[in-house]
């Protein structure tokens, strides 16, 4: 499927798609008939920047949407949005020592890293950092996942992630990795400052180069039998309890 044919579905997706980042919308395809409020939202924002819109029938939208729940909603959208690397050193120095990216060593799964986007907005962060290689992209299904979430943080695609932290490093920011193995704790870092948190993929989390270009290694606590037969969170899980331990200090 070429970048021209990209179609993201749902009605979170396409509205976030059509209000973020309209220059990459190349139509918009709704349910004729549909009643719900937020479709005809999505039509007046489309229109109103200009964007195709096309009533179609509902079978149509099941062609298109490739599987996809779509809401009665999909877009055909250029391109997905993902930053260059050579972007985030302007990223970090924008954040004026409050830096606080999320890197994701290998995720495969794009539900994961639709919730780790999501968590990520929601968090305040400053950016998502991704492998090029060996890792899911920004698709159709993850933008889905996301909530919208793909279209407003910026997600930053590196292809070699060791040498991106080395550089990061420079950059005056900690990276703490976390690792089911590690004997600290997460609670137990200072999280105020310029802030790398790197969480490895879904198998075998991170990769030796990863780990060894870390600060530290930390862990989430799992306490007693609520740990017992859980052998460690859902990669978006983590992500979530982590980027909110920052946020909670930084707030605190």
């Amino acid at each position: 499927m070429s970048k021209d044919n990209q179609w993201i579905a749902g009605i979170n997706a396409v509205a976030a798609a059509v209000e973020h980042d309209a220059g990459n919308v190349r139509e918009v395809l709704l349910e004729a008939g549909a009643k719900n409020p937020r479709i005809a939202e999505i039509e007046t924002s489309a229109r109103r920047k200009d964007i195709d819109v096309r009533r179609v029938a509902s079978s149509a939208l099941d062609g298109v949407a490739g599987g996809l729940r779509h809401q009665g909603a999909v877009a055909r959208y250029a391109a997905a949005k993902t930053w260059d690397e050579d972007a985030l050193p302007g990223l970090v120095e924008a954040a004026e020592g409050k830096a606080l990216l999320l890197v994701l060593d290998g995720v495969q799964d794009p539900h994961n890293l639709g919730a780790c986007l999501r968590s990520a907005a929601a968090a305040g962060a400053t950016a998502v950092v991704i492998p090029k290689d060996k890792a899911v992209q920004v698709n159709a299904t993850v933008r889905k996942t996301s909530a919208g979430a793909a279209d407003s943080v910026p997600v930053v695609r590196v292809t070699n992630l060791s040498r991106t932290l080395r550089e990061v490093q420079k950059l005056g920011v900690w990276i703490y990795g976390l690792a089911g193995d590690a004997n600290a704790s997460l609670y137990a870092l200072d999280l105020r400052g310029n802030v790398a948190l790197v969480l490895g993929g879904e198998a075998d989390g991170l990769r030796r180069l990863t780990r060894e270009q870390c600060d530290q290694l930390v862990t989430i606590p799992m306490p007693g039998d609520a740990a017992q037969g859980v052998e460690s969170l859902n990669v978006s899980v983590a992500a979530g309890v982590t980027l909110f331990e920052a946020v909670r200090q930084r707030l605190g």
